[in-house]
C-alpha cells in the first residue's frame, strides 16, 4: 500500500509537464528574442549593411537560451520511467525544473529581444554602443542561466 501512495499512477504526469514547460517557454523566450532582435537588424542593415554580421549576437545569444530548455527537458524526460519506479517527489522536482528554466528562459529571451533591437539599432547610429549592448546583452541570458543552475539543482535530487 505504501508503494501505491508514493507512487501513485499519474505521478509521469507531473515529470513530463516539466519537460514540456522546460522546452515551451524556453523556446517561446528564443523565439521573442530571435524575432525581436532580427527586426532590430533588418532595420539596421539598411542604413549600415556593413554591421549585419556584427550585429547578429543578439540572435546567437537569444538561441543558446532555447538550449537550455532542451537540456533540461531531456534530463526530465530521461528520469521519467514507468509509474512503479518514479515517485510523486520526484515528479514535483521534474515540474519545479522545468517551470524553474522555462519561466527564466522566457524572461531572458524577452530582454534579449528587446535590448538586441534597441542596441543592434543604436549601435548603426554610435558605434561605440557596441560594447555597452553586449554587456546587457550578457547579463540578460544569465538570467536564464540562473534557472539552469537551479533546475540541473532539482533534478540531480
Amino acid at each position: 500500500m505504501a508503494d501505491v501512495e508514493s507512487n501513485p499512477i499519474y505521478s509521469p504526469f507531473f515529470g513530463i509537464m516539466g519537460a514540456t514547460a522546460a522546452i515551451v517557454f524556453c523556446s517561446l523566450g528564443a523565439s521573442y528574442g530571435t524575432a525581436k532582435s532580427g527586426v532590430g537588424i533588418a532595420a539596421m542593415s539598411v542604413m549600415r549593411p556593413e554591421l549585419i554580421m556584427k550585429s547578429i549576437l543578439p540572435v546567437i545569444m537569444a538561441s543558446i537560451v532555447g538550449i537550455y530548455g532542451l537540456v533540461v527537458a531531456l534530463l526530465i524526460a530521461s528520469q521519467v520511467d514507468d509509474y512503479h519506479n518514479y515517485s510523486l517527489y520526484k515528479s514535483f522536482l521534474g515540474l519545479a525544473a522545468g517551470l524553474s528554466v522555462g519561466f527564466c528562459g522566457l524572461a531572458a529571451g524577452y530582454a534579449i529581444g528587446i535590448v538586441g533591437d534597441a542596441g543592434v539599432r543604436g549601435t548603426a547610429q554610435q558605434p561605440r554602443l557596441y560594447v555597452g549592448m553586449m554587456l546587457i546583452l550578457i547579463f540578460a541570458e544569465v538570467l536564464g542561466l540562473y534557472g539552469l543552475i537551479v533546475a540541473l539543482i532539482f533534478t540531480n535530487k
